[in-house]
């Protein structure tokens, strides 16, 4: 495992970081290995430090594109200024890798953060996972398809559960079963469609499941909102604890006051969940 420790000054287009000393980084944390290669994750601590950790997806399309942790810091203001300790997860990346290994790879990773929660200086019990599209596929697959791991593994790090205490979902594709096939822009997606099925968010929920919130914007053309319409309406069938914003007129991604507003609602989310 490599460590490289940095502090870095954290900067914002919504909350600044107000020195240097405030974030301390521990980039490539080495969780996994596949095909000779290392899964990692970046440890983004801010000095308020309040116990909680928020584990984001690093995932657009299932591309999981690396940049340096100190340029991450300030897209991640808003928590770290709330005391939240980032977890930046990495994952097998498309085009090489597909939906279902992404999945396998970040609860890999979930289950190594909560295996050295105390090393990070965070109560395992109080995780969140975060993530915008296909980010937010894999929040919503994280939180709902846990488990409590495998007590017969030889290795220490699948016998830790993987169970998250709160989720936040951006504009998540929710059902992947129309969508499995040969795809250009989206090579994640070509998979045996008879896989379709466990990769689902829209599947999994039961009552069981932790707090969700959804956020999405009503002129998203590229994730419809009927995504988190029907994703709401599971959850209120099963009584999962969940709320659905919708953002008007944005459409996928956020930007400007679009962009606060969502921050400020997964912050607000997390702290009711995680930290009261």
């Amino acid at each position: 495992m490599r460590h490289i420790s940095s502090l870095v000054l954290g900067l914002s287009l919504l909350l600044s970081l107000p020195s240097r000393a405030d974030v301390e980084i521990v980039a490539d944390v080495v969780y996994g290995h596949k095909d000779g290669m290392a899964l990692f994750y970046d440890v983004l601590k801010p000095e308020n430090a309040n116990g909680a950790g928020v584990a984001y997806m690093i995932s657009g399309g299932w591309f999981s594109r690396w940049s340096p942790p100190q340029a991450r810091a300030g897209q991640f203001s808003a928590l770290l200024s709330e005391g939240f300790t980032v977890f930046a997860v990495h994952h097998g990346s498309a085009p090489r890798y597909k939906v279902p290994e992404a999945y396998a790879d970040v609860s890999l990773a979930l289950r190594h953060i909560k295996l050295h929660a105390s090393d990070h200086g965070i109560d395992a019990d109080r995780l969140g996972v975060m993530g915008g599209s296909a980010g937010g596929h894999l929040s919503l697959m994280l939180g709902l398809n846990s488990d409590a791991g495998d007590e017969r593994a030889d290795e220490a790090v699948l016998r830790q559960d993987n169970h998250i205490a709160a989720i936040v979902a951006y504009f998540p594709p929710v059902d992947l079963r129309p969508l499995v096939g040969p795809s250009e822009r989206f090579p994640a997606l070509d998979f045996e469609s008879g896989k379709a099925a466990s990769i689902s968010p829209i599947l999994f929920a039961d009552r069981a499941d932790p707090p969700t919130l959804l956020i999405h914007g009503d002129a998203d053309t590229l994730v419809p909102i009927s995504n988190s319409e029907i994703m709401q309406a599971e959850f209120r069938k099963q009584g999962v604890v969940s709320d659905f914003i919708t953002i008007p007129g944005a459409g996928h991604g956020f930007r400007g006051d679009d962009a606060m507003t969502a921050w400020n609602a997964s912050v607000d989310w997390f702290r009711t969940h995680l930290l009261d």
